[in-house]
């Protein structure tokens, strides 16, 4: 008997019980998986007439069309961000300083709002073709022009607003390089292309890849640009068999197929990175910008201008042009009642994240379980998922315990009630939580890292309680990463659009589904107030990232 206590005992040392913060943060992330788990149930489904159909006609272009998207992207997105990124490290030129913040604004501008700026501005009946013909004098079959709604359009658009996932993360890893490799191949007989090419890339590959999977999983998770150009994508393929033929079983299994892509892509980033790191070292001699002199810096400058003028300056001007400048425009009383839903559903996400994030990483940060770890790394994966998959896995799960409340309800008392959750606030931020709660997780675990067991210790040491460090120590550091988190996490919720789209409650717009509606109705002029606001409101946290910039501060890559 004694001896199988000591044994208990003994199992006992290496197994320490849950606590509450250990309990809440695997809820959380049970929660999280909800949704993909939901959506890959429905493989083990039979087959619907929808799915049928859909297989058999339309599916291999969807899969292929996602496939040129994905690939031309990727392209778009690499020659963009690893070419402006290498010019500002590598070389000093006019107009660096100011370019090498500036490059990141396009991140404010969402690609359905600059696919909508530039398809008024290049149609048949923009002033672009307008006064080409009338410059020409040519008729509509005289001559040949573009198409701005196209899959190469599409693709040149999400490149200029993506671009800036792979520029923040490749001009930190090559502010990281050592200049000694840089040398070592120039006295070989390199050029300093050539040594770029040779060298500088390959130690860079790990953050160009993390930085293209960061582009290609926003793209893959758009549906209002790829709707408006009529890309017959995946996401696109969901919301057809989901609205347009009521099939959620056909909506879902096309969701698991995006999900694949996404599971593709990061498996590709994860091989390429490996075990791969940067970090920062005080006694790294690093790269000095070479001058550029001439038509050379010209050159340089004209490079760097581009991506920035393209994807922010000359939208932003677009739109300003048609909110101000025609009499067309949505009212005041319209704006403020989606502007008022917009903030009050970023607002309550931001909070709640921000509030499972900390008791998050303080789970973490406590605990003794491998399964709290492990929990967390399932929240992280929550924005992988595309708003559409997100909101497919949540649908079908959340009806059907609303169906089962209702018929216990009615069991129990007789009375016939209708759905409580699903289509209610309730449903939205649940999937704005599944899909931006680790943007927050990261950053506050990224806040935690700095305050260092020593920094508790010498409070305890004071006579301060555990309680008392937390409020008088952790805090105080804590504050500027927690507002950080709020604001990532605000101005994601409030440009999202397919989750929104699915799950909003009836009669209940945001500025996203508005800018939708009115750009599908051709009613560009009235979307140019809203889309603007939406481009305000993500100058906001990309301002804290230029002041970092400014002061010649790396971006690290998650």
């Amino acid at each position: 008997m004694r001896s199988r206590i000591a044994a208990r005992r003994h199992a006992g040392i290496g197994m320490p019980s849950l606590g509450g913060l250990d309990c809440f943060a695997l809820l959380t992330a049970l929660l999280i998986a909800i949704p993909v788990a939901s959506v890959v149930l429905n493989l083990f489904r039979p087959s619907t007439d929808t799915w049928s159909h859909m297989a058999a006609t339309v599916l291999p272009e969807y899969t292929l069309t996602t496939c040129v998207l994905v690939a031309g992207v990727a392209i778009g997105v690499m020659l963009l961000g690893v070419g402006s990124a290498w010019l500002i490290v590598s070389y000093r030129f006019p107009g660096r300083n100011f370019l090498q913040w500036a490059l990141v604004l396009p991140l404010a501008m969402p690609a359905y709002v600059i696919a909508y700026a530039y398809t008024d501005w290049l149609q048949f009946t923009g002033p672009i073709q307008t006064m080409l013909r009338e410059a020409m004098g040519w008729r509509a079959n005289d001559y040949w022009f573009p198409d701005v709604r196209s899959l190469p359009a599409a693709i040149v658009m999400f490149s200029f607003v993506l671009y800036p996932y792979v520029y923040l993360l490749v001009r930190t890893a090559l502010i990281d390089q050592s200049a000694s490799a840089l040398e070592a191949a120039r006295l070989m007989g390199l050029s300093r292309i050539a040594a770029f090419f040779k060298v500088g890339v390959p130690l860079a590959r790990p953050a160009i890849a993390a930085g293209v999977t960061l582009a290609l999983m926003e793209t893959l998770a758009d549906f209002g640009a790829v709707s408006y150009f009529g890309v017959q994508s995946l996401t696109t393929g969901i919301f057809r068999a989901w609205q347009s033929f009521g099939d959620q079983s056909a909506a879902a299994q096309l969701s698991v197929l995006l999900l694949i892509f996404v599971a593709v892509i990061i498996a590709i980033e994860r091989m390429n990175r490996g075990g791969a790191r940067f970090q920062a070292s005080s006694t790294l001699r690093r790269i000095a910008p070479h001058p550029l002199r001439g038509l050379r810096g010209v050159v340089a400058t004209v490079l760097c201008t581009l991506p920035f003028a393209l994807g922010f300056v000359l939208p932003a001007l677009l739109l300003a042009k048609l909110a101000f400048g025609s009499d067309e425009a949505l009212s005041v009383e319209r704006l403020a009642r989606v502007v008022g839903n917009s903030v009050f559903l970023a607002a309550l996400t931001a909070v709640l994240a921000v509030g499972v994030a900390l008791l998050l990483g303080y789970a973490e940060r406590l605990s003794k379980h491998r399964a709290v770890r492990t929990g967390n790394r399932v929240v992280g994966l929550g924005y992988a998922m595309p708003g559409a998959v997100v909101a497919v896995g949540i649908l079908v799960p959340m009806a059907a315990f609303d169906n089962l409340i209702a018929d216990w309800i009615r069991g129990v008392s007789g009375i016939q009630v209708g759905l409580m959750v699903t289509g209610t606030v309730v449903a939205l931020v649940y999937a704005y939580l599944v899909r931006f709660l680790a943007i927050a997780l990261q950053t506050v675990e990224s806040g935690l890292t700095r305050i260092t067991p020593s920094m508790d210790d010498a409070a305890r040491s004071l006579g301060y309680t555990p309680r008392e460090v937390v409020a008088r120590v952790h805090l105080p550091m804590l504050r500027p990463t927690v507002l950080t988190a709020a604001l990532l996490v605000f101005v994601d919720v409030m440009k999202e659009l397919p989750a929104t789209f699915a799950l909003r409650p009836f009669n209940f717009d945001t500025l996203a589904i508005q800018i939708f509606h009115l750009a599908k109705d051709e009613r560009l002029a009235e979307a140019a107030l809203p889309s603007l606001v939406i481009v305000l409101v993500g100058l906001v946290p990309l301002g804290l990232i230029a002041r970092r910039l400014s002061h010649g501060e790396g971006v690290a890559p998650n």
